[in-house]
């Protein structure tokens, strides 16, 4: 059985997690190289971290190679609990670093609770679908999933960490494959939509605009049963969402938020403040040209020009040093990552497997996406970290912990229950 289970090993995926960690790891170096470097694995420097972290995960994902994987489907909940548990400390334990009590500290190292709570919320998802009396088909059963993501979400919220918390969006799409209805989707696309048209332009104008296309729809719709209703409805909740966007804006976001969305859209430049990372990471990128300076060659990464380069700006260092080419080959990458967790779910004789590994491929997109369009410039700066890539023991042990639970519950599915 041990060794029908090896051959069943997604050597695919693991081969790709190990080129991003790699790669990942020479991009970190080069990022906070300094003049009196004496070791590859300094430990007073980030890389020397980093690779004592790079080689911890090797312990994790040798447990989790040889643990059953039945017992991530019994005691999911017992795990999910405890993340919660870990979440509720950091209001009483946390240390504050960069104004987020998002962290315990023990002797000098940091952990960041919220980075494995991704994975103990795809196991408690996974979970709670997969069991025999869920259909979400009923609102009830939605309603209690979308409880179980928001618990996590709304502490992280809390410390505050908006970045982290908008990760959990990505499980709406696990759970549209698992029968949600699209509504939920299409109402989703159309606030952020509402969302930035009402800043570019203002309220009167969208809603003007969602008459006209109300009005629209009901002349070239032949079937007008209960149209009529319909449209006043869409019309009238667009309106209101989007009078309320200009209060949420200037009321309960903060004025960093207001400065990043405000740069992103065009409303504002501010090279200088609030838009200085952003715009020196479009530099640095733009000046790789197609194969990029060199390694440890980047000028605006070792003049330091991207403040904390090696955390969440990485890919500008990729972007620079290995040019055009060398940021395709990390997009390639993890494009190859996602489908093949898409690929792996859909094989799956199990439920609570296919839903984990639908859970893993939506996380790692919205992580990929967020931080790589943060990064260019066309996402506001939210703080969420490169999957591998970003520094940071947490992140690199939480998306370790996420991606080889994906790889043991896929080596088992032969001998998983339907």
């Amino acid at each position: 059985m041990a060794k029908s289970n090896l051959a069943n090993i997604d050597w695919i995926s693991i081969l790709v997690y190990f080129l991003l960690v790699i790669f990942g790891w020479i991009n970190i170096y080069s990022a906070s190289l300094t003049d009196d470097i004496t070791s590859y694995f300094d430990l007073n420097q980030p890389y020397g971290k980093q690779a004592l972290w790079i080689g911890l995960s090797l312990v994790f994902i040798i447990i989790i190679l040889a643990t059953e994987s039945k017992f991530f489907e019994r005691f999911s909940s017992i795990i999910y609990i405890i993340s919660l548990l870990s979440l509720l400390g950091l209001f009483i334990f946390g240390k504050t670093i960069s104004g987020a009590t998002s962290w315990y500290v023990f002797g000098g190292i940091g952990i960041q609770p919220s980075e494995f709570a991704k994975a103990a919320t795809a196991l408690a998802l996974a979970k709670y679908i997969s069991d025999l009396q869920t259909n979400m088909k009923h609102f009830k059963h939605q309603a209690k999933a979308f409880l179980i993501l928001a618990l996590p979400a709304l502490l992280i919220m809390g410390q505050p960490d908006a970045g982290s918390a908008l990760v959990f969006t990505a499980f709406v799409f696990t759970m549209y494959r698992e029968g949600i209805a699209g509504i939920y989707l299409f109402l989703g696309f159309l606030a952020i939509s509402v969302f930035v048209l009402t800043l570019l332009f203002s309220a009167s104008t969208v809603i003007i605009c969602s008459i006209i296309i109300a009005i629209c729809t009901y002349f070239f719709t032949k079937k007008k049963k209960n149209l009529i209703s319909k449209l006043v409805f869409y019309t009238i909740g667009i309106s209101l969402f989007s009078f309320s966007v200009n209060y949420v804006f200037n009321y309960v976001f903060k004025q960093h938020h207001r400065d990043r969305f405000n740069i992103v859209l065009g409303k504002e430049v501010d090279a200088k403040g609030i838009g200085y990372n952003t715009d020196q990471s479009e530099i640095a990128i733009g000046s790789g040209g197609w194969f990029g300076k060199g390694w440890t060659e980047g000028t605006q990464t070792k003049g330091g020009f991207v403040p904390e380069q090696h955390t969440d700006y990485i890919f500008s260092t990729v972007g620079e040093e290995w040019g055009f080419a060398g940021s395709l080959f990390v997009i390639i990458l993890f494009s190859i990552l996602i489908i093949r967790a898409l690929f792996v779910a859909e094989r799956q004789k199990s439920q609570f497997n296919r839903v984990y590994c639908y859970s893993v491929a939506s996380i790692l997109f919205i992580h990929f996406f967020v931080n790589v369009g943060m990064v260019i410039g066309i996402v506001p700066t939210v703080g969420i970290p490169l999957p591998f890539f970003s520094y940071g023991g947490s992140g690199l042990w939480g998306f370790t912990m996420l991606v080889f639970i994906m790889v043991k519950l896929d080596a088992d599915r032969m001998t998983s229950n339907f």
